[in-house]
């Protein structure tokens, strides 16, 4: 079943399968109650609010983080 979605994923245009992958997105967001994290996963979590509890300013902004990610993405593209 899942190869079958997938070839027919392919040909869908690109706004499609954005439109798609939104669809999707919002199905699971609809039920995060029944997402469950690992235990490693769980400290994590606990582990990043402490430090924002501690330190308000710690991190980067999302635009921060976005400029490195497409500078990244820019400098795999040239290799």
């Amino acid at each position: 079943m899942i190869e079958v979605l997938a070839m027919e994923i392919k040909n869908l245009t690109v706004s499609e399968r954005i439109m798609l992958a939104e669809a999707l997105w919002d199905s699971v967001a609809n039920h995060d109650s029944e997402i469950e994290l690992t235990k490693k996963q769980g400290q994590e979590l606990d582990l990043r609010m402490a430090n924002y509890v501690t330190d308000h300013d710690a991190g980067s902004c999302w635009g921060e983080v976005r400029k490195r990610i497409v500078t990244k993405n820019d400098l795999m593209r040239q290799l």
